[in-house]
């Protein structure tokens, strides 16, 4: 980047029209390749570690304005006057915010999971502690007061955190515990600031200016079984009229619970942005 930080990045796939996708978080690492894999054979698939996450450099501004720009310096890297951006939860955030601040580089727009409009926090919460046993919830807030975790302790912490995402609650700690081994470590101080951000300059009092910016085709995927409203989803959708389509029996990972369901909605949705 123009700061000398570098970014981790895969491309995979073949055609005419790029796609990027944008992974959650804040303050993971990408995650997105099984997603990637249902579309390579349409289009050329850029994936990249978002500042602070995985193997992408750790040092720098922990700014929303930095993620931006370092998402519009990859696509001059990567050649790309206009891409599909395809976002993932806190992915569909920066997604949404990319749009506002360069709208002529967005061809097309599908958004995975989010963003959720409030009211929507009080009812995750709910939900969160709904799958959650009496003991679970005691553990987790446990490891959230201790100061320094060790290893074990930190991936139960993030399994515990993670297990109420999935509609299938008897996979949901499998899930979650592979997760919690696999996406580490956890940048909290990237996290705090980009939710902070998020907070101070809502997406959600932008919609006007998303709607009139949005590509044509643009489309909604969630499941009726996350933890987060799938109700936020719909007037989401309807607030921007694009499309949205709300997988039955699938959780914050669709294309974890209903591979098939998940995978046909997701291809037709960018198959349509690459028309």
């Amino acid at each position: 980047m123009d700061d000398g930080v570098l970014l981790r990045t895969w491309t995979t796939g073949q055609g005419a029209t790029p796609v990027v996708m944008l992974h959650g978080g804040p303050g993971v690492p990408d995650y997105l390749a099984p997603v990637a894999d249902l579309v390579d054979d349409l289009c050329v698939v850029h994936r990249y570690d978002q500042r602070g996450t995985g193997g992408s450099g750790r040092v720098g501004e922990r700014l929303l304005s930095r993620h931006l720009r370092d998402l519009a310096a990859l696509l001059d890297a990567w050649g790309h006057d206009r891409v599909v951006l395809v976002g993932h939860s806190y992915g569909t955030n920066l997604a949404g915010y990319f749009l506002l601040a360069h709208p002529e580089r967005v061809a097309g727009l599908v958004l995975l999971a989010g963003p959720f409009l409030e009211p929507w926090r009080d009812a995750h919460r709910a939900a969160q502690r709904a799958r959650r046993t009496a003991d679970q919830q005691a553990r987790l807030e446990e490891l959230d007061a201790t100061a320094a975790r060790t290893e074990a302790q930190e991936i139960e912490y993030l399994a515990l955190s993670w297990c109420t995402d999935h509609a299938d609650r008897a996979r949901a700690w499998e899930w979650a515990l592979a997760a919690a081994r696999a996406l580490r470590p956890i940048n909290y101080a990237m996290n705090a600031h980009l939710n902070a951000a998020m907070r101070a300059e809502p997406l959600e009092a932008r919609v006007p200016e998303l709607k009139e910016l949005l590509p044509s085709g643009a489309m909604i995927i969630g499941g009726a079984g996350d933890s987060r409203p799938a109700g936020a989803l719909r007037r989401l959708g309807a607030r921007l009229d694009c499309d949205v389509d709300i997988i039955a029996d699938a959780g914050h990972f669709p294309w974890l619970e209903e591979p098939d369901r998940f995978a046909a909605s997701f291809r037709a949705a960018v198959a349509r942005q690459l028309r």
